[in-house]
């Protein structure tokens, strides 16, 4: 059975779905991101989202020895770099959490690090600048910067134990969800768009905007992400987008 354009019900897991994106359009934008605060624009290719998601869980895997049942909880900004670390994590089986009373193993924060230095968890910080580059000053002991380990990752990632359709994708202080239950969430919120090029003010890891991650790899879609707007005409902004539907 086909649903969309062209993805099968079968594909449960996140690296399925990036290997249909990938033979379907790789060149497709799939990620805009603008930060009005910051005043950055920064557009990433279906090719070079699979690109940081590869370089990122060789990153987590090689650097900090990850793998499936472990956890990464993140503790980030608004910023294009998130569904990065989510399909890195999904990508090597790795759980993601955003609740400190879950036990994790790894802490990917962004510049407010200094939350997290009470913990025996490593930390990895970003700065969450237009193009994930080095903090400006050295980091303190125990946090290690992202944008200087990233360069030197590997562009392919290879996974002798891919992660199946039952790997936790996500977990709560009680509960859990699988990859195929994040993708059926996402079959969900497909079944309500509009179109396939959706607008959004949301934090991607909100709880309604985590599924549209893969609601976009799955429409073969794209995703414009908007932080910090800074008055309430942002969605008649970005009309030179051509985006199809709103989520705000």
């Amino acid at each position: 059975m086909t649903y969309g354009a062209g993805v099968e019900m079968s594909l449960k897991t996140f690296p399925q779905l990036v290997s249909e994106a990938l033979r379907h359009d790789p060149g497709r934008p799939f990620i805009t991101a603008y930060d009005e605060s910051r005043g950055w624009r920064t557009e990433l290719s279906m090719t070079t989202f699979a690109n940081w998601v590869n370089k990122t869980a060789n990153l987590f895997v090689d650097e900090y020895l990850l793998g499936e049942d472990d956890t990464i909880r993140l503790d980030l900004d608004s910023h294009w770099l998130v569904p990065v670390f989510l399909g890195a994590a999904w990508t090597a089986g790795i759980a993601v959490t955003t609740d400190r009373d879950v036990a994790a193993h790894l802490v990917v924060s962004g510049p407010n690090f200094a939350d997290h230095l009470d913990t025996d968890i490593p930390v990895v910080a970003t700065s969450l600048d237009a193009f994930a580059g080095r903090f400006a000053t050295a980091l303190p002991e125990g946090v290690d910067d992202f944008g200087a380990l990233w360069p030197g990752q590997p562009d392919v990632f290879i996974n002798p134990a891919p992660p199946t359709e039952m790997s936790v994708a996500w977990r709560y202080p009680d509960d859990s969800a699988s990859q195929k239950e994040l993708v059926a969430r996402a079959h969900q919120v497909m079944a309500q768009r509009q179109g396939t090029r959706l607008l959004t003010a949301f934090h991607p890891l909100h709880d309604c905007a985590v599924p549209t991650v893969l609601t976009a790899l799955l429409q073969q879609g794209s995703l414009v992400y908007v932080a910090h707007p800074r008055d309430e005409e942002w969605v008649e902004r970005y009309g030179s987008e051509r985006v199809t539907d709103t989520l705000a």
